[in-house]
Formats: structure tokens, sequence, C-alpha cells
């Protein structure tokens, strides 16, 4: 927010927001901002362990420093890119649960990664003047919403494929597979009927919108109760080459850590 303090006042999704609204300076929210990022990142070490405190470190760089100062303004593509910030915490949550980074946080991590251009992109559909007055190359934007909605789709039909990848690693069972796999049926049809809708049809892209607020949060939380189910088969992680099963309390702490962090990638 002390970054993008400029444009948040230009546009109306943002600009209640405390900066732009003279509540808070750019200055405080500076320093507000680095000593909350540093009082993080020092407790996730203290608390868990270094792997997961670098994280933390390197996700709050990634998304200040190139999304926010540099993707954000630069390429139509920012939103893709520095999506890889929002999909971090789940990395995160495994790493402080169980000291490493495995297979299971990665697909995790590509879960998030490609729900977020369709979750975004169907925002910014809505958006678009207001991202065109604050000089934001949004796809919308950039390209029209024939493209957009096109990207919209492919994305989704690449995240469904996605969302069951923890079924078929085998960290989660047959309840999750089956969840996943309906609310990715729903996902798809509202990305379909968004792709042919008319640009005078805002209602297609509100709902696909609210929609995958919900599809991302009934994932993580059928993923969370089908493990603490027990109906999946023991998963193995590796450490310094040799196997070591993963408990099933550590597991459950790790995943509901990634279950309840919020997305960074707030543009």
């Amino acid at each position: 927010m002390w970054y993008d303090a400029d444009i948040d006042a230009v546009m109306t999704r943002t600009a209640m927001r405390p900066i732009p609204r003279g509540k808070v300076s750019r200055f405080g929210a500076l320093v507000f901002g680095l000593v909350l990022g540093g009082f993080a990142v020092a407790v996730l070490a203290l608390a868990t362990n270094l792997t997961a405190a670098a994280l933390l470190a390197c996700t709050i760089l990634f998304y200040v420093v190139v999304y926010t100062a540099w993707l954000k303004r630069t390429t139509r593509q920012n939103i893709v890119i520095g999506g890889a910030a929002g999909a971090l915490p789940p990395v995160i949550g495994w790493a402080a649960g169980t000291g490493g980074v495995g297979l299971e946080p990665l697909a995790l991590f590509l879960i998030i990664f490609l729900w977020t251009p369709p979750h975004f992109w169907a925002l910014a559909l809505n958006r678009t003047d207001d991202y065109a007055r604050a000089g934001v190359p949004m796809l919308p934007v950039v390209a029209g919403r024939a493209a957009t909605t096109r990207q919209i789709l492919i994305y989704s039909g690449l995240l469904v494929l996605a969302s069951e990848l923890p079924w078929v690693l085998g960290f989660a069972g047959t309840a999750y597979g089956a969840i996943a796999a309906i609310c990715g049926a729903l996902f798809l049809l509202l990305a379909g009927h968004l792709n042919s809708s008319t640009g005078a049809d805002r209602r297609a892209a509100q709902r696909l919108f609210l929609f995958s607020i919900s599809y991302l949060f009934v994932l993580f939380a059928a993923l969370l109760i089908d493990h603490g189910s027990g109906s999946f088969s023991p998963m193995r992680s590796s450490h310094g080459g040799r196997g070591v099963s993963v408990h099933a309390e550590l597991k459950s702490g790790a995943v509901r850590g990634a279950c309840c962090t919020v997305n960074f990638s707030e543009v």
C-alpha cells in the first residue's frame, strides 16, 4: 500500500484504503510494513525453523519488489508471475510443520498458482476502467474481454487437472478427489459461460469471481477433513536421503496452516 498509494487513490476499489484516505501516512505505512514483516519472519524462525522463515522472507520480498514494484505496472502477465507469492503459503506451512519441502506442498502451490489468474481476471473484467485509469496493464485492459475470458477458460482447465494432484499423488483420499472433481466441474462451467457471454453481461464475471473464493476454501477444507479422517495412504518424506514417515498430526498442522493462510496477491 505504501508503494501503490498513487494508483490506489485513483481506483474506486482501493480509494478507501488508509493511505488514500489520509488515515495513515506513506512513511508510517512503510515503517509499519517493514517492522511487521521483519517481526513475522523472526517469530516464524524462533517458533518453527529457519527454512520456513526464509521462505516467508522470500515471499514478502517477491510480492513487494518483483510483483508490486516491477511486474504490476509493466506487463500483462503481472498477476500470473506475481501469483507465485500468493501460492507459497502452503509451502511455508509445510516447511514449518515438517522442516523441509516435498512434492506434496508443491502440488498445493500449483493449485493456488493456477487459481490466481482466473480469480483476479474475473474481478478485473468488471474493473477495467479502474485499472486503465491507474495505468495498470491488467489483461482485460491491454488485450480485451475476449482474450481475457479465453485465458480464464484455459487456466481453469489446468486448475481442474492440478486440483486432482493430491489424490493422484496419494496424500488425499477418494472423498477429496470427488469433491475436487465436482467443484472443478462447476468452475469450468462458470468459466465456459463467461467465455461465451457478451461484454454487457457483468454477472458472469462476478459469479466466477465469487465462486473462485468459495472454490479454494472448499478445496483446502476438503483436504483437511479428508486428511483428518485418515482415508488416504501414508505419505513419505525424505530428509537427508533417509525415508521417514511424516506423522499424521504433523501433516495435519501443515495442511491446516496452508488452508488458513490468506492469499498475498491482492491487486
